[in-house]
């Protein structure tokens, strides 16, 4: 197995989760140098494993595993069975950090609640992923993240205000929450580092990951009553910013900003409205917003998408088409990046992943593996827990493990 370096080299993650919250978080510390191992269920592992397209060489078992599980080690335990809930309470206390996405309470149940893990170890950090938090009057509701894109604001303010409001065509409020874990978590570890050695409990609610990232809806509406609604493509209060159409695509174009207005406007032959002193900031652009768009859809209507980019592009406006996946598979920008990598799968059969973000200069994170098979690593992970051979055989044959 490939040696782990990154800047989370050294750092022991136990993953107790399945599908996208939980299992994203560890995902992102794997990317850089993070151990960790993924507690699975032996009777089928995390359902993400047949969510999607399956891969008929590789057990039917879904491409976005080998994405979401890199980096992984897979241990089975049945967490019904006492001795299996003792190997995770025996991994937990090994580890800096346990990650778990279940529904409140689940883990009190089990007696692997953070009571009982940071009795055996005081500096344990656990990020905790649920629908609505560990505390308040829906805690016990399931939470999904599309229940959280809706409750947290965001759905509200997607789409065309005559349809109803549409979902991203991602799990979005999923991972904003598993990238508020990380974060807290990081956040977490260096206080135990500079404060004493304690952990504590990260509890991140995925309608409050939505929540924050909602701008300044709740300002506007506790000063001024009101509720920010569905615009379309565009984006009310900040202008010019908006989805044209050129005769053979569209284009999106950020112009909101006061210097780039102007050149914008010079760009589409509107020197009038460059030097119109009204609309020199932002606040005077916003009671013309449909005379400036206007203008703009006027003179990309009768030119093409890639005439009108060498336009804007020259110009120094922030302009670009909408890019599908085969747009990004032959992009300078993304083969630049290496933001599409190639891999194989253990048949040798060719599989294209997203590359590692963010990109660090010094520590970069990296695929050193893909998304391992069922319990792949359950009797490495055992014996470096004490567990001899013949007591692997017994877990293994009580389908304990």
């Amino acid at each position: 197995m490939p040696t782990r370096t990154g800047p989370l080299a050294g750092v022991k993650v136990l993953e107790l989760g399945t599908l996208i919250a939980g299992p994203f978080a560890s995902r992102f510390m794997a990317e850089f140098g993070a151990d960790v191992i993924k507690i699975e269920d032996p009777r089928g592992g995390d359902p993400l494993r047949k969510w999607r397209k399956l891969h008929p060489e590789v057990g039917g078992t879904s491409l976005w595993w080998a994405v979401q599980a890199r980096n992984k080690k897979s241990v089975t335990v049945n967490l019904k069975a006492a001795e299996g809930r003792d190997i995770v309470l025996k991994l937990a206390a090994q580890a800096d950090i346990v990650v778990e996405n279940f529904r409140p309470g689940l883990l009190e149940k089990l007696g692997l609640g953070y009571a009982e893990l940071s009795a055996h170890n005081p500096g344990l950090v656990m990020v905790r992923l649920s629908g609505y938090g560990q505390t308040g009057p829906y805690r016990d509701r399931p939470g999904f993240g599309a229940i959280a894109e809706s409750m947290g604001g965001l759905r509200h303010i997607t789409g065309y205000p005559d349809l109803p409001p549409p979902r991203i065509g991602i799990s979005i409020g999923d991972s904003i929450a598993a990238l508020h874990g990380v974060i807290g978590a990081l956040m977490a570890l260096h206080h135990k580092q500079v404060n004493g050695g304690r952990g504590q409990v990260v509890d991140v609610a995925l309608y409050e990951a939505v929540f924050n990232m909602m701008e300044s809806v709740v300002p506007e509406y506790g000063v001024y009553g009101m509720v920010r609604e569905r615009a379309g493509a565009s984006l009310p209060g900040i202008v010019p910013s908006n989805t044209y159409r050129c005769s053979d695509g569209s284009v999106v174009i950020g112009g909101n900003s006061d210097p780039i207005f102007k050149r914008l406007m010079f760009a589409i032959e509107r020197p009038d409205l460059a030097n119109d002193p009204q609309l020199e900031h932002n606040d005077g652009r916003v009671p013309r917003t449909e005379e400036i768009d206007q203008a703009i859809a006027n003179w990309l209507a009768p030119r093409t998408l890639d005439d009108a980019l060498a336009v804007l592009n020259a110009a120094d406006v922030p302009a670009g088409r909408i890019f599908s996946v085969a747009d990004m598979f032959v992009d300078p920008q993304f083969i630049a990046r290496d933001m599409i990598k190639r891999f194989s799968l253990p048949g040798g059969q060719p599989i294209d992943l997203p590359g590692v973000t963010p990109k660090l200069s010094e520590t970069p994170g990296g695929t050193r593996w893909l998304g391992p098979e069922l319990g792949e690593h359950t009797d490495e992970v055992l014996g470096t827990l004490g567990y001899d051979l013949h007591e692997i055989a017994r877990l293994h044959a009580e389908h304990i493990v």
